[in-house]
């Protein structure tokens, strides 16, 4: 709604009066009560550097096909775009 007054309290969004926030720890604002089911086998995942070396190696690999798609579609050396034939499926 416009007015966040009016708002009603849902899954995703909940209201604190002033005083609750308050009583927290260093007033923190870390306030959980939908649990990602996911995150509980957290525990499991890999180290950061084997997930960020898993990540770089498939934008490289997904980076090379941009290239390799590239040098299909560029203009030729005279500046003349090469022409495509497109297939389409039927039903």
């Amino acid at each position: 709604p416009e007015n966040r007054h009016d708002r009603k309290e849902t899954e995703r969004f909940k209201s604190f009066v002033y005083d609750e926030l308050m009583q927290r720890d260093k007033v923190s604002l870390d306030i959980f009560w939908l649990r990602d089911e996911s995150l509980e086998e957290s525990e499991n995942l890999p180290e950061p550097d084997v997930i960020a070396a898993e990540i770089t190696e498939n934008l490289e690999a997904a980076l090379e096909q941009f290239a390799s798609i590239y040098e299909e579609i560029a203009p030729s050396e005279d500046g003349a775009t090469e022409e495509y034939e497109y297939v389409t499926q039927t039903n």
